[in-house]
Parts: C-alpha cells; sequence; structure tokens
C-alpha cells in the first residue's frame, strides 16, 4: 500500500545510560533549538516489499543485539499471532518493539499486515514533522504546543502520542480500504512500544500486554504491569460499546469472558473492545484509537516482555518475570517462556486447545549473551544462533515455513498435521486444521477461547449489505 519513508536519519547525540537524562533535544526529529543540515527523503527509501532486508529487523524467531523473540502455534489452527524488533528505528538509540494477536478468518493477515505497515506509518509521521519543521525554519512544535508549553520532554511526549495516534488511524483507515484484505470479521490487537534512551512510549489496543522485570530496593525481581488489558467489561469501554448499542455479554459456557455483540444478532462475539479491523463493530463502539503512556526507565529496570494473551492466560506477571530473569542465557528467555505456557496449558487446561504464544523480550541494558554465558550452559554461540535466527518464510496465506528451526520448535508432527481436517464453522481462525479425533471438542470450551466466534451477521433487509 505505497508506505515510504526516508531512514537516512542517524543520531549523532550522546544517548548516555539509562540513568542519566537523555535531552529529547537529541532526537533527529527536530526540535526547537537543534542544529542539523537539512535532509531530504530521498537518501533511502523502505517500501512494505523491500522491508525483509532492512537491518537490525527481525520478525521470526531469533535474537537481535538486545532482544530476543519467539512464538509457536497452538492448536486452533494456523498461527494468528505476529511481533517485530526493529532496533535502530529512525535513530541509533531507538527501539520499536510490537506483538499482534490476530483473529478471525483472515486475522493471521491482519495481523502480519500492521506488523509491517504500522511501524512504517510511525516513521512516515515523524519525518512528516521533521520536514514542517525544516520547512519553518525550526520553528518549535506547531498545533497546540507553544516554546513556553512544558519541558522538552513533555514536547516529546505530546509529539509521541500524536504520532500513535495517528499512525493508529491510518493504520485502519488502510485495512478498511484493502483490496485483497477482508477486515470485516476479522482483525488484530496490537501492543507497540518505542524506546529512546531512558524514555518508553506505549501505544496498545486489545488485549495483549507489556510488563516490565524490575528490581525493587531489596535487589528482588518484581513485575510491573505497563499495559491494560482493553477488555468489553472494563467500564469505560462497556459504556462506550453502549452508547454506541453494541452490547456486552458473556455467554453461558464461558462465563469470565466478555464479548462484543451486534445491536440486532448474536455475532460476531468478539473478545476485546479495541481492535484493528472487525469493521462489522466500528459503527458500536469498538474503536482502535490506542492507549498511550510514557514512562521514564531507570537503572533498576531489567527487562520488558510483550507477549500475546496465549501466554497471559496461564501465566502471571510475576511468572513471566521469574521465568525470563532465570533463562540460562537471554538469547532463550523468550523461547523458555513459550515452553513453559505451553506445559501450563497442557497442566491447566488439558481438554482444552493451546492458544498460539507470541513473545519478545528487550534486555534495557543493551546487552545479550556473551561466549562465557553460552559455555556454561555447554553450547556454543553459533549453536544457538543456528536454533534461533532461521527466517522463516512466510507464504501467500500468511502461514510460516520454518525451514531452519529444529524439530522441536513445532507444535505438530507431519502425521498429525496430515490427519487435519476442516474445523467447524462457528470457530474464528480455525479454517485450516483441526484433528479427526478432535472434532467434538467446543470453541468455548475452559479459557481457550476464541477472540471473535466469527458467525457471521444476519442483516435485516432494510440494512445493506457488507
Amino acid at each position: 500500500m505505497g508506505c515510504r519513508v526516508s531512514t537516512s536519519s542517524r543520531s549523532t547525540c550522546s544517548s548516555g545510560s539509562r540513568g542519566e537524562a537523555v535531552s529529547p533535544l537529541c532526537f533527529e526529529i527536530g526540535f526547537c533549538g537543534t542544529k542539523r543540515t537539512k535532509r531530504t527523503f530521498s537518501d533511502h527509501v523502505i517500501t512494505l516489499q523491500n522491508l525483509p532486508t532492512v537491518p537490525n529487523r527481525i520478525f521470526t524467531n531469533g535474537k537481535s543485539r538486545t532482544s530476543c523473540i519467539f512464538t509457536q502455534q497452538g492448536r486452533k489452527g494456523i498461527n494468528q499471532d505476529a511481533m517485530i524488533v526493529w532496533e535502530d528505528f529512525m535513530s541509533e538509540d531507538v527501539t520499536f518493539c510490537g506483538v499482534f494477536d490476530g483473529h478471525g478468518p483472515q486475522g493471521h493477515l491482519v495481523a502480519r499486515k500492521v506488523r509491517d505497515a504500522l511501524p512504517l506509518k510511525l516513521l512516515s509521521s515523524m519525518h512528516s514533522y521533521q520536514s514542517r519543521q525544516n520547512g519553518s525554519g525550526g520553528a518549535c512544535l506547531k498545533g497546540n504546543l507553544k516554546k513556553s508549553d512544558g519541558s522538552p520532554e513533555d514536547r516529546l511526549n505530546c509529539l509521541w502520542k500524536e504520532t500513535f495516534m495517528k499512525s493508529y488511524k491510518a493504520m485502519d483507515k488502510e485495512l478498511r480500504s484493502h483490496p485483497n484484505l477482508d477486515c470485516f470479521c476479522s482483525g488484530s490487537t496490537a501492543v507497540t512500544i518505542v524506546k529512546q534512551g531512558p524514555n518508553l512510549f506505549m501505544g496498545y489496543i486489545g488485549d495483549s500486554r507489556a510488563i516490565m522485570g524490575s528490581k525493587d530496593s531489596n535487589g528482588s525481581m518484581v513485575a510491573i504491569q505497563l499495559t491494560v488489558d482493553l477488555k468489553p467489561d472494563l467500564p469505560r469501554e462497556a459504556e462506550r460499546i453502549k452508547k454506541c448499542k453494541g452490547r456486552v455479554f458473556s455467554l453461558q459456557d464461558e462465563p469470565e469472558v466478555p464479548r462484543v455483540w451486534l445491536p440486532f444478532d448474536d455475532a460476531p462475539g468478539l473478545a476485546m473492545a479495541r481492535a484493528f479491523g472487525d469493521f462489522c463493530l466500528k459503527e458500536y463502539g469498538v474503536i482502535s484509537i490506542p492507549e498511550f503512556s510514557h514512562r521514564l526507565l531507570t537503572e533498576r529496570d531489567q527487562f520488558i516482555v510483550l507477549a500475546s494473551d496465549g501466554v497471559w492466560d496461564v501465566l502471571s506477571n510475576e511468572e513471566v518475570v521469574e521465568i525470563v530473569s532465570l533463562a540460562p542465557t537471554r538469547s532463550s528467555a523468550a523461547r523458555i517462556l513459550v515452553d513453559s505456557a505451553a506445559r501450563e496449558w497442557k497442566l491447566k487446561y488439558p481438554t482444552s486447545k493451546m492458544d498460539d504464544c507470541a513473545v519478545v523480550c528487550l534486555f534495557l541494558d543493551g546487552k545479550m549473551d556473551t561466549e562465557s554465558d553460552y559455555e556454561e550452559q555447554g553450547l556454543s554461540s553459533a549453536t544457538v544462533q543456528s536454533n534461533h535466527s532461521g527466517n522463516a518464510i512466510e507464504t501467500d496465506d500468511g502461514q510460516k515455513s520454518e525451514l531452519y528451526l529444529p524439530r522441536n520448535f513445532t507444535v505438530r508432527s507431519s502425521e498429525e498435521s496430515d490427519s487435519y481436517g476442516r474445523v467447524a464453522a462457528g470457530l474464528e481462525g480455525n479454517v485450516d486444521a483441526v484433528s479427526t479425533e478432535d472434532q467434538n471438542w467446543s470453541g468455548l470450551e475452559g479459557v481457550t477461547r476464541v477472540n471473535s466466534l466469527v458467525q457471521l451477521p444476519r442483516f435485516s433487509e432494510e440494512r445493506p449489505n457488507p
């Protein structure tokens, strides 16, 4: 969809440590008071087509300089989760991370589309601002902000909030008009963060979550939840949905899962209050406006974990922090966390189908494993690299061909896959795979709930067909 941005800018300012206050004036987006050479947008252009070749951007199981990521398909069909870490995002001291959990018949395609396009929209918005600054002779922030309005940190926070809001809005608009992607009853969550020096900016919709592992005054690890699961039963979310004539209630089979329903039909039963896509509910209170927050990191903050609800359904924030902090190597933390979630699914809900899991672990000191860490575990760095960084190939239907991953990284054997048939029509996203022996399983069993029941709404005659 023709999203093009320049990424030629690279900050030359000293970033300092996480404990030092890094002035936003060093950020390469044209704050007043900075002095720099005017840049053009033709130096280097990124399009959706050449994203896979962008350096320091990972989106399949692997690791980077400061992070590791891992996803595993559940037992409900195609893996609808997506994830990304993009280092040197905008400038050398900026990192973008995101986890996206798709739902509905084309949820896997929506999640991957958002993963690829949303960061470009953030880039585009920031560079548009830089262009306006250059064109106005380096004037301060336009709009409602004036030179006297708060500190540089406040202005940076306000700018990032505006950028997240505009980018999420543009992303949803692009999905609505996409010629080959039906998002009427399909959509995706998004939990996205931008780390710039000691500043952490977060924008999110849906029920994917971000937490942080930090040390308290005694040096013990504690879990800090950074985002809110935007479920339909939150008071302000439910109030907005009901004002728009949408309905919020749980089914008798799953009283713990509130869902959003059309005013005139018991469909589609969306288990979140905000999402990309899901346009059948956008007139009835479901929105794609993100919640935004800013946090100043300290030396006590150790790492950030972003994950889809397949992890949070079975593990608490405290358990996740403990698992990541005790991982034998940092590069294995995301995989070990997903493995732990998979075990918990089997132990806690043996009759339910495990949900897809996607995890991003970002280590805030900017370090990963040393060779000595691998030697203590009886591994070589080459072995770990080969086990974690195989680039999966995404096919046209959004599935990944894990060509370079070891056998134990997958969920099903080829024999199991061959026995999979067509799923029952009522289940979300399960259009590809379910084993014959599991045909009688209910999508409402246990907490393994689907995010959207995807029963297409039956519009009355006076309502136009979508």
